[in-house]
């Protein structure tokens, strides 16, 4: 696959999920639907990686690092949202965090995660087609 087919995979893979994660939340798996939230983003931000750098993308799922190794210019909350996000990856797959994680996702939190998925969502594919 060359650049623009490699970008556009991701962009097409994270509008998939996106809409993944609206099911889950819209059924009440609020943990899984954040769980795939940060999909969403992990995909998008090594779409702008690859239109920013090369196609040997990252393969983390650390936002911010991927972000920063992207040379993307983050505002300080938006640094802290990634490393939040980052967190439900881990929370949502380990047996250890798990339960814990699942009594944190309440349908409000899981709620005010998901609007700021979105958002960020539709900033990054703003300066992924800058």
């Amino acid at each position: 696959m060359n650049k623009d087919s490699t970008i556009n995979y991701w962009i097409e893979s994270a509008a998939c999920d996106e809409k993944a994660m609206n099911t889950l939340f819209d059924n009440g798996h609020y943990s899984w639907a954040l769980f795939i939230g940060h999909l969403v983003i992990e995909k998008l931000l090594k779409a702008f990686y690859i239109k920013n750098k090369d196609l040997d993308f990252p393969h983390i799922h650390q936002l911010l690092r991927i972000a920063e190794e992207a040379g993307l210019d983050l505002a300080d909350d938006q640094k802290d949202f990634l490393l939040e996000v980052t967190t439900f990856n881990i929370k949502a797959r380990y047996a250890d965090y798990k339960s814990r994680f699942q009594k944190k996702a309440t349908r409000e939190f899981t709620e005010r995660y998901i609007v700021k998925i979105r958002e960020f969502r539709e900033w990054l594919q703003m300066k992924i087609n800058e």
